[in-house]
């Protein structure tokens, strides 16, 4: 019998491309359904959210500055690394959701699939959602969608690694960073995503992961000022509308996804997509000379 004491991984938050330890020095230790503990967790708290949102909005220009095929690019590299690590999360869910390890594989399957998907709409969609207006003036009158900016997702009890991945794919294709908050039930699945990200070309601050309770953070992202748009998962309607409330104080965006969205096909569409950009419409003017039409 070997005398040799196993070394245990210490799960750390996501933040600005590293792997920190909270702030605050507290864990917490969540079960699934079996009640089997998953391991000690880090409890995130404001400081946390804070220094998650700032990285996401240093990043969130550079990132939406990218060309649409080299976000493309990213996200198939992360569906790649991801396969590579297919075995180590069908394990992780498996034990995470208390199901088989044919379902489990299943959902690992289909998140890695559901990147693929966005990764073939990061180049498409503007030609699809963009146009030219007819306008009765000598203009060009041009609607075109940009990335919001950064943006905050909290998933609820029912949204598990498939939500989480489905969450994070539609936001940054089109060009947004985001901060999200794993379920607090599922946390070790989302927090090893993050080392898949780490090695997929994804830049610091892109996207940043944090584990804890969402009753005590969700107030937090969802009326930070520097925020500009909020993604609540799983939740109903009761349970989120104090959250809405505090989004007005500087007229974020707040969108709903229930936990079946997310959890099934019905994300995979390029309209998701569409609910984390704004419209941005241009007047180009034009002079008749000789008959013909010419722009400035």
């Amino acid at each position: 019998m070997s005398d040799r004491i196993e070394v245990l991984k210490t799960y750390k938050i996501y933040i600005n491309g590293k792997f920190p330890r909270t702030e605050s020095g507290r864990y917490y230790e969540p079960e699934n359904a079996n009640g089997e503990c998953l391991g000690n967790i880090c409890l995130s708290s404001r400081k946390d959210v804070r220094n998650a949102i700032q990285a996401a909005r240093k990043a969130q220009s550079p990132w939406a500055g990218r060309s649409a095929y080299n976000i493309g690019q990213i996200l198939y590299r992360i569906a790649e690394n991801l396969e590579s690590r297919k075995t180590e999360f069908i394990h992780l869910v498996s034990k995470e959701e208390n199901i088989s390890s044919a379902k489990a594989a299943k959902l690992v399957e289909e998140s890695i699939d559901r990147l693929i998907y966005f990764a073939g709409w990061s180049d498409k969609y503007q030609q699809l959602f963009s146009s030219v207006n007819p306008v009765a003036s000598n203009h060009f009158n041009f609607s075109m969608l940009e990335s919001m900016g950064v943006v905050t997702a909290i998933c609820g009890k029912k949204v598990h690694f498939k939500g989480l991945i489905s969450a994070i794919t539609t936001v940054i294709c089109g060009g947004n960073s985001i901060v999200i908050l794993a379920n607090e039930n599922a946390p070790i699945s989302a927090i090893s995503f993050a080392e898949v990200l780490q090695h997929s070309d994804v830049p610091a601050g892109v996207i940043n992961i944090l584990t804890g309770k969402k009753e005590e953070l969700q107030s937090h992202m969802a009326s930070h000022m520097d925020v500009n748009a909020l993604l609540l998962l799983g939740y109903e309607s009761k349970e989120s509308l104090s959250l809405e409330q505090l989004a007005t104080e500087n007229l974020k965006r707040v969108r709903t996804w229930s936990a079946e969205k997310v959890n099934t096909d019905e994300l995979e569409n390029p309209y998701s997509i569409q609910d984390f950009l704004e419209t941005k419409t241009t007047w180009h003017p034009i002079e008749q000379i000789g008959g013909a039409t010419a722009g400035y």
